[in-house]
Parts: C-alpha cells; structure tokens; sequence
C-alpha cells in the first residue's frame, strides 16, 4: 500500500484554512523524517520519565505506576469482598444456621454490596483507563498526572479504613443503599453509618477527580490526526464514562450529605413525621445507583469491543453505530432511576414511563452485541483465553439483561422485587458485563504491560471455573427469587424448598472462588517475573492494531504518531518502525522534563507542548489528610479532624504551586522541525478545561440540593411555615453582583495596569469577600425569621443549601488566598496565566450558585 503520514482528508491537509486551530496541517507532510536520531536522545527521554526505585517509587505519579497500582488495590477489594460472600454463602448453605450471628451478617452483606460497588467496580474502570488510555491515543501521560496520583491515594487509603471498619465491628449493616429511617439515627445508633456516609461520600470525590482527569485526557491528548472520527472505541467510551460520572456521582455526594446532616444536627431531610420524606433518599440515591451500573458497564463493554477486533482479526462492525449505541446508553440510563422503586407508590404515569425507559435501554446495549457478533461471524476468531472470556462474557450478559427487562415491567417486578430474584438478575449483569471483560483484559493486555502472557493453559482452567461457578452460584437463586426467598435474611425456616437451591448457590461459589484463586497464582507468577524489557513483537501478542501495542516503558510511545486509521498499526506496517526510530512528534525531551502533546478536541490539531510534573510526595500526603479529615469526623475528634482538613490544604496548594511553569525559550522543536508553544491559557490550555469540569460537578451536586427542596417543598407543603425573608434581598444580590463584576474584571485589570497581578489579586479577593458576605446575610436573615434546621423539613433543606453553598465560598476563599500568595511571590505575571483563569471560572460558579440559592427559597417559600 501507498503510505502516508498525513492526517486524513486531503482538503484538510492541504489547505490550512480548514484547520480549526491555524496550525498549518501541511507541516505533517515532514514526517516521517529519514535517517537516525542524536546520539542520547532516548536515554534522556528515558531518564526524564524514570519512576523512582525503592520506597520513593510511591512518590511517582505516571500512569503505568499509578494506573497498576490501581488495578491491583481495586482487584484487591474484589477478593476481600468475594470472601464476604462466601461467608454468607456457608451461613445460608442450610436452614437455621449459625455460622456468625444476625448482625455480624447484616454487616457482611453491607459491606459487600459496598466494597463491589463502590471499592471494586467503578474503580476497577477507572484504574484501567488510567492505565490505557494514555498508551490507546498516543499521549505520553494523562494531562493532570498528580490527580491520578491523589485519586488513587484517596480511594486506597479511604477505601482501606472502610473495608478494616468490620474487623472491630464499626461496619454499617444497614444494607450497601443505606435507606433511612433505618439508616437515621433514631435506628442506627453509634458511628457505624457514619463511616459508610463520611467514607462513601470521600471515595465518590476520588472518583470524580479522576473522572475530569480522563475527560480532559481523552478530548486534549489524543495523537495528532486523531479525529473524533478515527477516536478508538474504548476512548470514546471513557468519554461517556466520565461525563457520566460528573453528572450521576453528585447525587450520591449529596444525599450522602444530606443524610450525615440529618444524623449529626436531628435535621429532618427523610423524617416524615416533621415535614421530610425517605423518599427524597430513594430518588437521589437511584438518580446516581441505575446510571453506576452503565457506567460500569460501558468501558467494559468498550474492552470488549477493542479485543474483539483482535481476535477477529477484523475492523468492527458498525463502529459509529457502537458509538452511537454507548452514548444513548449513557443518556437514555439517567432516566430509568425509579424503576428501582415500583413498590413505593409511584403515581401510573411515573410507573408506566420508568418501565418503558427501563425497557428501552436495552435496546442500544444489544446493538452492541448485535456488533460483536457480526464481527466475530465475518472475521477469523483466534481461540486463546481472551476469545473464552470475551464469548462467556456476552452469554453471562445477556442473560442478565433479558431478566432485567423482566424487572423493568412493573406487575412482574412487584412479585420479584426484593428477592433472590433480583439478586440473580444484577449478578449476571455486573459479572457478564464487567467481571468477564476485566479478566479478559488481564489475558489480552498483560504483555503490553509485562512482556509475556499469562498462562493459556491455567488460563482455560480459570475461565471453565469461573463460568461454570457463575451459573451454578447464581441460576438457583431465580428459582428461590420466585419461590418467594426474600434478599438480606441470615437464616430461614426449613422445609420451604428453599434448602437444596441454597446449598447448589454455595458450592457454585466456591468453585467460583477456586477460579479466582487459580488466576491469582498466575498473575503472582507472571508478574514476579517482570519482563518490560520485551519487543515489540512479544508485547503485540495478539496483532493488534491500535496504539498502546508500541508502549514501551513510562513514557509510552517513542514518538507521538500521526493516526489516519482506526486500526493504524495494521493500516501501516511501518508505522511501528517509524514510531520506534523517533520519527514522529516528541522523539526525545525538549525541555529536559516531561512533555506530552496538547492537540485540539476535535480534530486532534497540535496546540501546544505540555510541561509535566515529575514524582512528588504532595498528591500522597495530600490524600493521606483528606482522608484524615473525613474520617475523624465519624469519631468526632474535630480537633485532629480540622489539623488534618489545614494540612490537607497546605499540602494541596504546594502540589499546584508550580502549575504556571515558563521556560526559556518559550517556543520548542517539537519533532519534524515543527515549533510548538510550551504556555497557553484560557479555553486553549487544558487546565481551562478542568475548571469548567469542576465547576459542571459542584453545578450537579447544587443541583440535586435544588432538587431536594423542591421535592420535600411539593410533598410536604403543610411544613412551609416561615414566611421567606425578603428585606435584604437587595443587598444580597448587590453583594453578589459585586463578587461577579470583581471575578470578570480580574483578567482586563491584570492587561490594564502596570502592575496588573497586584490589581487582579484585589479583585480577586473582593470577589471572595462579597461572596462570603452574601452568605452570611443570607443564613442571619433566615435565622432572623424563625427558621431552624431541626424543626421542619422546611428549615433542614434551606441549611442544606445553604452549608453545601458554604463549602464552596469557603473554597472560594481559599482560592484568593492562594492567587494573593502567588501575587506575593511574583508568580502571577501577564494577563496570560493559566491559575487566574482557571479561579475566575470557580468564582464566577459560586456567585451563579449563590444568586440561585438567595432566590429560590423566597421565590417559592
């Protein structure tokens, strides 16, 4: 074939008018250079990229190191979780049992609904596109590798304590949802609850973080010529995964809070008796628990789609129609929350749309797997064990989805809700959708990571264990689901029936167990023996044909390629070579320090060359007293909590003291003789783009408080009994108006004046004043009027809005704190500077927030 290195469209390469960002796309016709490289090129890029050795490698932030700690800590929990199981399998194998006692068991299955949701299964996602990703587009790094960093620490060590909490009996027991009033502590007594609540909540920040870190990764950081169009399907699918998690994971942060309040200030958010309503628990906890099950469930079905190319050894079938699939997957799951709650009393219409939704949604995801069997069907299936675990897979999904419709129609669900029927369904979904999936990555990726495979033959053994311990663990449970075996009981009567469907379930999980316990030997064995050193052809096992084949240590890829195919390595056979010589964007180090490649959201322009941070202590310590100041909490030693919350600021504040790094010269090689910037800001740069990110999450967590206010104010209209404050409504908004223009004219005050940082660091902290002003006007005028927090559910969601606002100024003020230092020490020069603009974004949020919360409660008291 004719080989090319430009990016695609021959108008597009040729006229650079068409480029979206100016860069002169022609200049791609330089590549691939000929002839050799300088002499030490590679053994700089190599240095600069080196992960630090002995107890200092937990300083390291790249995404190989981070990204497979990750994995392991995630599958970690997986196993600690599945011997949960078997515990409660033993105690149900017969009527009557008394393996461990009622609360012991109540604690048990909490904790292993929790620890598989919340410790497993979306971490388990995330911690493999934290992974791949990178090493699928053709970037050096994730673009904010320090947040990796600090995700990973905050989830391991928050998710550690949580875990240990059932050795010393501080485990919840109220079920891994947490329904109030059983979960309030009128029912709940003791801190038990508000470690799951304080835990969970810490965790669900940790994955957001990482969520705006893929975001950014997969729409700033792709090879140039990766169009949206020649996007892998897996990047697409971190894609929606992350913006699912920006929008579905505030509800959970929220109600979390809400019910922490309830609990340590008697505010009565899901106390009917006094104007609140479980209820409000229900929707908000479902509007983040239906959408966490696709957001599982797509990048693993993502994984799919990507190794089933592989083993077809063919491009797959309807790729846009897959994309399309995903992203009304991602959209239509956001509406189907409430068919988890068909037995509260919903009005008809409610219940008839809900189950319609719910049945709708399984009509992308079996587009899906329409596509991979046609793929499978027009290609030449390799059998090896990724090919096992990828087919077992689809046949354990779909067998989960067709009785997911089932419960999706409400008479049938009426009779199944809250049975092992149930219990069955999602177990198939989860298992077969992800489970299956994440260990047929483990096979396929492992010599892209290792530089040798797992074993094929201990291979088949897992995945024969594994299936077959699936189906025999949980088929029964159907059975005992509709004979009437209600969910979460420690022991039954005998001679129900239910005895001998009970103790097949746990011999079936145990030879579920052995094949997990055989696929741990194999990995301990393969990876004791660390191979990184491999070819390339030993990495690219399976002739693959995207990019995270040619990873070959930290840095990823020898050189940033340019892409013009969906498969590039098999639309180019030199492609490998050439990316290996150096002969493409990056090929060495241009400032000494890390780099990777900023290209343009859609169509994968270069912008800019990005200065990456090197090993540091500060996202580990940082999460280490965030953590400190969550968890204290619980025990409520607020003094050490409060030192934890001050150090966890000193610590973060020093991670991103350095963030607006210049170099001399600011312009670099950056491979080719193209010249590239090293600084940009505004909607260019891609810290912008985390800050509009943020400011979208703490929109969505206002958001569900705004929806609690309106749910409890239309349920319980009896309870509005204080007349809404109006006479200092003026002057809140002045206030706030003044904290708006303050935060917008930072930017032309710094352009205006000579010393313009000193004027932009004033506005900025007047914006932060005004702002901390307005809410305190607004909480005494509520005061003034009568209104308490413990009366009524009135009261409770006006102080829930009003504490969760409070959050933000108080980040807020730290933010001009923080821009007033850096103005100190002469580090905010130009108009140009990326941290203004980025805290301009967050103050500019926090006055929208805070207008929105000063009017809604008097617009509708």
């Amino acid at each position: 074939m004719t080989r090319t290195a430009t990016p695609g469209v021959e108008g597009a390469v040729r006229d650079p008018r068409a480029s979206e960002t100016g860069f002169d796309t022609r200049l791609y016709e330089r590549f691939p250079t000929q002839g050799g490289r300088p002499a030490g090129e590679l053994e700089a890029l190599q240095k600069a990229w080196e992960t630090p050795r002995g107890w200092r490698a937990f300083s390291a932030v790249n995404n190989n190191f981070v990204g497979f700690l990750f994995i392991v800590t995630a599958f970690g929990f997986f196993v600690a979780a599945g011997v949960l199981a078997l515990v409660m399998r033993v105690q149900l194998a017969a009527p009557l049992a008394g393996v461990v006692p009622q609360e012991t068991y109540n604690q048990l299955f909490t904790m292993h609904g929790s620890v598989m949701m919340f410790l497993f299964a979306v971490p388990a996602v995330e911690a493999i596109a934290v992974l791949l990703l990178p090493q699928i587009i053709g970037a050096r790094d994730l673009p904010f590798p320090r947040l990796s960093a600090y995700s990973y620490w905050a989830y391991a060590i928050g998710g550690t304590v949580f875990f240990c909490s059932i050795f010393f009996s501080l485990a919840p027991s109220d079920g891994w949802f947490m329904y109030p009033p059983l979960s309030a502590g009128v029912y709940s007594k003791g801190i038990n609850a508000d470690f799951w609540l304080l835990g969970i909540g810490f965790i669900e920040i940790s994955a957001i973080a990482g969520a705006i870190e893929l975001i950014v990764g997969v729409l700033r950081t792709r090879a140039p010529g990766m169009t949206l169009a020649r996007m892998p399907i897996y990047a697409w699918a971190i894609l929606i995964f992350g913006v699912m998690i920006i929008l579905a994971f505030p509800a959970m942060i929220m109600v979390t809070f809400l019910l922490e309040l309830e609990r340590a200030f008697n505010w009565p958010l899901f106390d009917a008796t006094r104007g609140g309503d479980p209820l409000l628990y229900q929707h908000l906890f479902w509007f983040f628990g239906h959408p966490d099950v696709y957001i599982i469930f797509i990048p693993a079905s993502a994984m799919v789609s990507t190794m089933i190319v592989t083993v077809a050894q063919r491009s797959l079938v309807g790729h846009e129609l897959v994309v399309l699939a995903m992203i009304a997957t991602g959209f239509i799951s956001f509406g189907v929350w409430a068919h988890h709650m068909f037995t509260v009393g919903l009005p008809g219409a409610s219940a008839g749309y809900f189950s319609a939704a719910s049945m709708a949604v399984a009509v992308p995801a079996g587009a899906q797997v329409f596509a991979w069997i046609c793929t499978l069907a027009a290609g030449k299936v390799q059998r090896h064990v990724p090919s096992l675990f990828l087919i077992g897979g689809v046949l354990i999904f779909v067998m989960g989805g067709l009785t997911g419709v089932m419960v999706g129609m409400v008479a049938f669900d009426g009779q199944a809700h809250d049975t092992y029927f149930v219990v069955a369904h999602f177990h198939y979904v989860l298992i077969g959708g992800m489970v299956f999936p994440l260990l047929a990555g483990f096979y396929y990726w492992t010599p892209m990571i290792n530089g040798q495979r797992l074993s094929e033959r201990l291979g088949r053994w897992v995945f024969w264990l594994v299936f077959t311990g699936v189906h025999v663990t949980f088929l029964p449970m159907h059975l005992t689901g509709l004979m009437g075996m209600p969910r979460r009981v420690d022991t039954y009567l005998p001679g129900r029936a239910w005895d001998l469907p009970n103790l097949i379930s746990t011999v079936g999980a145990f030879i579920m167990a052995a094949g997990v316990l055989l696929f741990l030997v194999d990995a301990v064995r393969c990876y004791w023996r660390h191979s990184g050193a491999a070819g390339a052809r030993a990495r690219n096992a399976f002739n693959g044909g995207t990019l995270e084949w040619l990873s070959a240590g930290n840095h990823g890829l020898r050189s940033i390629p340019v892409v013009s195919d969906l498969e590039p390595l098999w639309a180019d056979p030199q492609l490998a070579a050439d990316v290996e010589a150096g002969r493409y964007f990056l090929p060495g180090t241009a400032t000494g320090a890390r780099e990777t490649l900023i290209t343009s959201p859609t169509r994968a322009e270069p912008q800019y060359v990005q200065l990456m941070p090197g090993p540091s202590w500060r996202p580990l310590l940082g999460a280490l007293f965030t953590a400190g100041a969550f968890l204290l909490l619980t025990v409520k030693a607020l003094s050490l909590s409060a030192a934890c919350a001050v150090l966890a600021v000193v610590f973060l504040m020093r991670w991103v003291w350095s963030n607006d790094r210049h170099i001399d010269p600011p312009i670099v090689d950056a491979g080719g003789g193209i010249h590239l910037p090293t600084y940009v800001a505004g909607p260019q740069a891609h810290g912008w783009w985390g800050a509009v990110l943020l400011c979208v999450t703490l929109g969505m967590i206002f958001l569900m408080a705004v929806f609690g206010y309106l749910y409890l104010h239309g349920a319980h209209p009896d309870w509005w009994r204080v007349p809404a404050p109006r006479g200092t409504l003026l002057p809140g908004l002045a206030l706030l108006g003044v904290a708006a223009g303050s935060a917008y004219a930072a930017r032309p005050l710094m352009a205006r004046f000579k010393r313009g940082s000193g004027a932009s660091a004033a506005a900025m902290a007047l914006s932060a004043l005004c702002l901390a002003a307005a809410l305190a006007v607004d909480a005494r005028d509520w005061w003034q009027a009568g209104l308490r927090g413990d009366a009524s559910g009135q009261g409770a969601s006006v102080y829930a809005m009003l504490a969760w606002h409070g959050s933000v100024v108080v980040a807020v003020v730290l933010s001009a704190f923080y821009y007033a230092l850096r103005w100190m020490r002469g580090l905010a020069p130009g108009p140009a500077n990326k941290t203004l603009e980025a805290l301009r974004i967050l103050f500019l949020y926090a006055t929208l927030e805070g207008t929105v919360g000063l009017l809604l409660p008097r617009v509708l008291p």
